[in-house]
Order: structure tokens, then C-alpha cells, then sequence
């Protein structure tokens, strides 16, 4: 039985470990079964897979004899730690020398074995979720790689005739690597009742992440909450990202100057915000002044939000009864939940759209766990969900040939077969399997090979900012939630906010303490050992600020 921890609904659960264990027959001449792991989100997941090594690893570690140093669970997770550099502090004292070796040889134990006898978390598979966290469990050493270089099964990653399948990377989103392989393909984007915007007034359906801002759109909106859905998070990150962009084309840069200057900073290696003589210093002010207008946009969504759920899932369900006029949502919630709630004669009551411009296409993919119990059945798995058999899971109509037999899952395959050859080499499945989809692959629109190259991921940007993003926007829009739709309500209730400029340039002052909040600065604070200190601080700080907005638009400060 193969273990399998996954943030995928019920639908896909289902139809792939059907098609898995047929498959799994045909080719090994018996079935097969998964047994999920379901316990909630990628970030849920990851706290788990983390505190189950550190608990097992532990074990095996004191029944050898040795001792646990303290923070050795932080130790044995710590990508950044360096075993093959001795820090200059511990070079010239021989105590620190002492505990340096230890933490060493603590790290390099538990990532160079691979072996369940030893220890394991007692799952095989992490499958689902998005490429932040399963490059985070790579680094963490909690996944190894199924295969070694260039020796995944024929016909995997490449075509029988030579044809990369899955591609690396597109658009600047990273799609497979060593340790994990994408599956299938998401985009970000909006999910909107047209049932509800007519009552509202509203004449022209949001098209971009800037629409959502709109004053329209008060108390209409669902959101989740990024801190416990991934999904979502990079969903925010791509509404920040998009406002880098504009800021640097506003600035003057066009996209060839703008790929020279991120090629001449990332050879530089230089500090973050720091840029090489050859790259004008305007051109980083600018990317920052993109980061903070993104913020910005953020904080106003979260102003028109109606609530903020742990599930990203809800979002689409809600706007499809009604309940929220539009929300957030990735791609295959948001066309699953349109096809579910047609009505009966058919009719559309809900549509996904992805921003133009305003979305990567980002992978959801597999990893082998390290210390698989089932690793054969693990590496099988994998094989199985990137073939040709596997992918036709995805977006096959429920009961045609090779398709799901329940459900629509209406997900974006990740094998560039599924999709019209851009490349006269690639011999495309397209023409044969288009009658089967559930989605119109082949529209520009849709397909993820056309919109991967429309929006270009600059990992520089807001990547590392990725945790930062999570815990901001939770203090700006959630835990100070109540009062920033308070403001924000006085705010319009008064003229709007080119009336009522003195309130809105007080709604959006960031905290300054310890430091001024800023894009360089950023990344630090999800390192900083008092971050539970200074989220309280910037509660209480978005609180005092908000109800002074709201005295302001009303005239009583």
C-alpha cells in the first residue's frame, strides 16, 4: 500500500488512485492502493512532515548513543547551514569548534540516509501543492530524487524520439528538478458570480487583480488566508509581482533592458537592493516602489473582503452560491466549481478568468519522501501521473477513453503533448485527444505554454519575499481586518479616496519598528528570532492606524 500525503481534494484522491492501481495492473500484473494522508493544506503538511522527521530522526539518533544537541531539529532542517564551511567564529575556539562538528555531523547524517529501517515519517508521497513548498522540502533534505540524472523511464520527461515533455522551467516558474516534477500546470486568477454583479451594479466583470480593489466590489469579496493556503499565497504574490513590473515599465525599462540588468544583478551576487555599477540605481527603486504599490493593492482587497477562510477551496464554492460576489481562486477551483454549479438548463452562474499579464504558470508537483517504505511503489507512482496514461486524468471528460471515471477534474496536464505543437518536432496528442477534454487546451487563453510566456516570473522580485508576503498580509488584513474595512468604509462613505487623501495616506503607512518596512528588508524579518514579537507590534500598530483613518475620513481627527 503506498502512502500518500496530499492537499488535492476529494475528486482528484479518487480518480487517481483508480487509475493508479489499473495501471499499476497492467504494467506489474497486480492493482494497487493509496492510502491519503489528508490533513489539511501545503503549510499544514509541511509543519507535519517536519515535526515527523524531527521526532523520528531523534529516536534513531539517541539509539546510537549519541547525544541530541539543543535545536537539533532546527539544525537537521537548516538549508542554509554550510557542513563544509567552518564558521571563522568557531576556526580559533575550540569549544565552538566542538559544537560546530557536532550540528555537522547531526545535518550530514540525516541527509545522506535513505533508509526506512533507520527512520521515516511513514508516508512515501508528497503529491499536490505548490513548487514553494516542495523546493522547501528538498531543501530541508525531507524528499530525495526518484531517479538519478538522466534516468527517468522512457517516455517520462522526454518523448520517445527525443522531445522534452516537461520542461524545466517556463516563464520563470520552475516546473521539475532533481527532487520534485510537476504534474500539472495552475494560473492565478479571479472567479466571479455574474448573477451577484448584476445586483451590484457592476457592468464589466474584473478582468485584472487592480479590479478587485474597486469600491464596488466592499464587503463583496472572498479571500483565504495565505498562511494557510499556499495557493492562495501565490496568488498574492502574483498580484505584488505584476505591480513590480508595471512600476518598472512606468519607470522607462522595456523587457530587454529588464533582462539585462537581472542577469548583470544575479552574476553580481551583491546584497538584496543592492545593484552592480552598470545597473541603474532607479531601475531597484523602482521594482521596490512595485513591491509597496503591490502591497498597497493588497491591503485594499483585503479592505473589501467579506471574509478570510483557511480554505482555498471555499472562495469558489461561496461566489458559485452567491455568497461572495468574486474571490481569489487558482484555476482548477475555480473552472471545477463553474462546471458543478451550472444550472440545470446549463447556463453559466460563475466564471474563472486568468488576469491578462497578471499570472505565472506555476507546477504542482510530486516528491518521494525520503525514508519511503514503499519507495519501488513511490517511484511507480511518479511514472504513472507523468505518463501519457496519467495526465489524461487531469482534463479527460469522466468516461472516455483513458479519462477519469467520476469526476471532471478540468486541471492543466503538464506534458507538452496535451497541447498544439508550437514545434513541428513535437508529435502532439492534441488533434486526437481534443474531443476528450473537459477545456479548450488548445485556446490561447487556457493553454499554459501560450500564457506561460505572456508573464515572466523574475525570482528576485518577490520570491524570497514569499513567507514575508504570507505574514503581512495576515497582520494587515486579517488580524486588523475589523478595523481596516472599518476605515476603509468611512473612507467611501465620504467621498472616496481622492476626497479623502489624508485618511488613505494613513490607512497605507506601514510600520517602521524594529525598522521602516521595505522591499529589501523584507525577506529578514521572516528570519528574525522575535517575528511572534513583531507581528504583535504591527497588530496592534495596523489597528491604532486604521481607527485613526477612520477618524480622519469622518472628521473627528
Amino acid at each position: 500500500m503506498l502512502a500518500v500525503i496530499s492537499p488535492h481534494n476529494e475528486a482528484i484522491r479518487f480518480e487517481f488512485a483508480l487509475a493508479f492501481s489499473k495501471w499499476h495492473n497492467e504494467h506489474y500484473g497486480r492493482p494497487a492502493k493509496v492510502d491519503w494522508r489528508v490533513i489539511g493544506g501545503t503549510s499544514e503538511i509541511m509543519r507535519y512532515l517536519a515535526a515527523e522527521y524531527s521526532v523520528s530522526f531523534k529516536g534513531w539518533w539517541r539509539n546510537q548513543g549519541r547525544d541530541w544537541p539543543e535545536a537539533g531539529s532546527s539544525v537537521i532542517l537548516d538549508h542554509r547551514f554550510k557542513p563544509d564551511v567552518v564558521p571563522e567564529a568557531a576556526s580559533n575556539d575550540p569549544k565552538r569548534m566542538k559544537e560546530w562538528e557536532r550540528k555537522r555531523d547531526l545535518h550530514q547524517a540525516f541527509r545522506s540516509t535513505d533508509d526506512p529501517s533507520a527512520y521515516t515519517c511513514k508516508i512515501d508521497l508528497f503529491f499536490g501543492g505548490g513548487t514553494y513548498d516542495h523546493g522547501k522540502a528538498a531543501k530541508q533534505g525531507l524528499s530525495v530524487p526518484p531517479w538519478a540524472d538522466g534516468a527517468a523511464p522512457a517516455g517520462t520527461i522526454e518523448s520517445v524520439d527525443g522531445h522534452e515533455m516537461i520542461p524545466v522551467e517556463l516563464g520563470g516558474e520552475t516546473w521539475r528538478t532533481s527532487h520534485f516534477y510537476g504534474t500539472a500546470l495552475s494560473t492565478f486568477g479571479i472567479c466571479y458570480n455574474i448573477d451577484r454583479l448584476a445586483d451590484l451594479g457592476v457592468t464589466t466583470p474584473p478582468q485584472s487583480w487592480g479590479d478587485l480593489a474597486s469600491p464596488l466590489y466592499f464587503k463583496q469579496l472572498g479571500v483565504a488566508d495565505p498562511t494557510k493556503s499556499g495557493s492562495i499565497a501565490k496568488a498574492f504574490e502574483m498580484i505584488i509581482h505584476q505591480q513590480c513590473y508595471d512600476a518598472v515599465r512606468a519607470a522607462g525599462y522595456t523587457d530587454a533592458r529588464i533582462e539585462t540588468f537581472e542577469a548583470a544583478i544575479n552574476a553580481a551576487r551583491l546584497p538584496l537592493g543592492e545593484v552592480p555599477s552598470d545597473v541603474p540605481s532607479a531601475y531597484q527603486d523602482a521594482v521596490a516602489q512595485g513591491w509597496l504599490n503591490g502591497l498597497r493593492l493588497v491591503q485594499r482587497i483585503g479592505a473589501n473582503a467579506r471574509y478570510f477562510t483557511d480554505s482555498a477551496s471555499k472562495v469558489p464554492i461561496d461566489v458559485s452560491m452567491g455568497d461572495a460576489a468574486a474571490g481569489l481562486a487558482i484555476d482548477f477551483y475555480g473552472r471545477y466549481q463553474a462546471e458543478t454549479s451550472r444550472s440545470p438548463e446549463g447556463r453559466e452562474r460563475m466564471v474563472y478568468v486568468t488576469p491578462r499579464n497578471g499570472s505565472s504558470v506555476s507546477a504542482d508537483p510530486v516528491s518521494l519522501l525520503r525514508g519511503a517504505e514503499n519507495r519501488e511503489l513511490g517511484v511507480r507512482f511518479i511514472t504513472f501521473v507523468l505518463s501519457d496514461a496519467g495526465q489524461r486524468i487531469w482534463n479527460f471528460k469522466p468516461g472516455t477513453p483513458g479519462g477519469p471515471q467520476k469526476f471532471a477534474l478540468r486541471r492543466l496536464p503538464v506534458r507538452r503533448d496535451f497541447y498544439p505543437a508550437g514545434d513541428s518536432g513535437i508529435r502532439s496528442h492534441y488533434p486526437t485527444y481534443e474531443a476528450y477534454y473537459s477545456d479548450p487546451l488548445g485556446d490561447p487563453t487556457v493553454d499554459p505554454y501560450v500564457l506561460g510566456k505572456q508573464f515572466t516570473y523574475r525570482f528576485r522580485w518577490t520570491a524570497r519575499h514569499f513567507s514575508f508576503h504570507r505574514k503581512l498580509i495576515r497582520v494587515m488584513c486579517m488580524d486588523s481586518g475589523e478595523e481596516l474595512r472599518a476605515a476603509w468604509g468611512a473612507i467611501l462613505a465620504n467621498g472616496g479616496p481622492d476626497k479623502q487623501r489624508a485618511a488613505m495616506a494613513q490607512l497605507e503607512t506601514l510600520p517602521d519598528d524594529p525598522k521602516p518596512i521595505s522591499w529589501a528588508a523584507g525577506p529578514g524579518y521572516v528570519n528574525a528570532s522575535e517575528q511572534i514579537e513583531i507581528m504583535r507590534k504591527w497588530t496592534l500598530f495596523f489597528r491604532d492606524s486604521y481607527a485613526r483613518a477612520e477618524a480622519m475620513a469622518e472628521g473627528t481627527l
